[in-house]
């Protein structure tokens, strides 16, 4: 970590908007860094994984030898924040993957990609998500998947009017199927991903706790 920083976050920088979620996690003081090499690994209080193509993010990482090492990474406790294709790339299991595809599987979800239709039948909503404040979530989606089901251990945060679930955290792993990162001014997924980083760094045996 450098030490006029915050935690060292990997941001996955082979396809997507790791741009955005770099701008957001430095705003809040953070040393967001790209990832793409699995030696990287090793120096990350943390990763993001954005919003993008899954299907592509997939064969890059595992061309790149970046899957294993960060699946391993993962979990062993390394906390993980993924947003749209993010949420994909984490999630357990898909309900409609491509021929072949594959996840990381960290997160005891079960998600269904592109749930709301083509790129035109993008849509925001605000919706409540006390575990963040008082205020709604403006949430973006675009392309985005949705959670179909969960482990008891998942706590979803937040969902939309219809009961599913579009936001849920598994403890060190936050997801959520829209893009907090494109909105002005919504910075609480970041600071509850930088939250998380804090309590595992502060955890009482000195090691990281390991998914659940």
């Amino acid at each position: 970590m450098s030490p006029a920083s915050g935690p060292r976050i990997g941001v996955l920088g082979i396809q997507g908007d790791f741009r955005e979620h770099i701008a957001s996690l430095r705003a809040l003081g953070a040393d967001a860094v790209l990832l793409r090499r699995p030696e990287e690994l090793a120096a990350l209080d943390g990763v993001v994984i954005p919003g993008g193509e899954s299907s592509v993010m997939d064969k890059l990482t595992r061309s790149f030898g970046l899957a294993a090492p960060l699946r391993d990474a993962l979990r062993s406790g390394l906390p993980a924040y993924g947003t749209c294709a993010g949420m994909i790339m984490l999630a357990a299991g898909l309900a409609n993957p491509i021929a072949g595809q594959e996840t990381l599987g960290v997160l005891d979800v079960s998600v269904r990609r592109n749930a709301f239709g083509a790129q035109n039948e993008s849509f925001e909503i605000d919706i409540p998500m006390p575990a963040l404040g008082e205020r709604p979530v403006h949430a973006v989606f675009i392309r985005a998947p949705v959670v179909e089901t969960h482990g008891d251990a998942v706590e979803v945060l937040g969902a939309l009017p219809d009961g599913r679930a579009v936001a849920v955290q598994q403890g060190n792993i936050l997801a959520s199927a829209f893009h907090p990162e494109v909105v002005a001014g919504e910075d609480r997924f970041h600071r509850r991903f930088l939250e998380i980083i804090e309590r595992a760094q502060c955890s009482s045996n000195g090691e990281r706790e390991p998914a659940r």
